[in-house]
């Protein structure tokens, strides 16, 4: 990953002009359905700070979700959105979901569940939003490549 992004997203980390997966990442865990109109109002150095801020524990969390909610407002009068929080998110979890191992397996390539394991939570998130039906995923492969899982010793038979 870079300081921002996977490499997967380089064409289009420079500019921030979508939402990064790290940030995908922490909006999920705090909570906050953030719209792409609100990401394109904020400005390259709020987008930036939303993605290098922490968001690993209960206090980080709670931070970042009232930073975001204060630039949602300042920008837009209203709060975004919240969404509930998972208890036991499937990127936590140690078995590999289904969807990613259909995705996988469409592209004739296998999540070994040791190496699901090994892991980051993030890149588990990313394989995971990546898998899902009626996404175009073309950033599936290249995930997979870059988390060590694309190569001829995780083909599928």
């Amino acid at each position: 990953m870079t300081s921002i992004g996977f490499q997967f997203e380089q064409d289009f980390i420079a500019s921030l002009r979508c939402i990064p997966m790290v940030v995908r990442y922490k909006l999920d865990t705090a909570g906050v359905k953030l719209k792409l109109s609100h990401w394109h109002r904020f400005s390259q150095e709020e987008r930036r700070q939303l993605a290098i801020a922490s968001c690993e524990d209960d206090t980080a969390v709670q931070a970042y979700r009232e930073q975001l909610q204060a630039m949602v407002v300042r920008y837009f009068g209203q709060p975004a959105k919240t969404l509930d929080v998972v208890e036991n998110p499937p990127w936590l979890n140690e078995a590999v979901p289904t969807a990613v191992a259909q995705q996988a397996a469409a592209h004739h390539l296998a999540v070994p569940p040791e190496r699901w394991r090994q892991l980051t939570p993030l890149q588990r998130f990313v394989l995971i939003k990546l898998s899902r039906a009626g996404h175009e995923n073309i950033n599936f492969v290249p995930a997979m490549e870059e988390f060590g899982l694309g190569d001829g010793s995780t083909e599928a038979g």
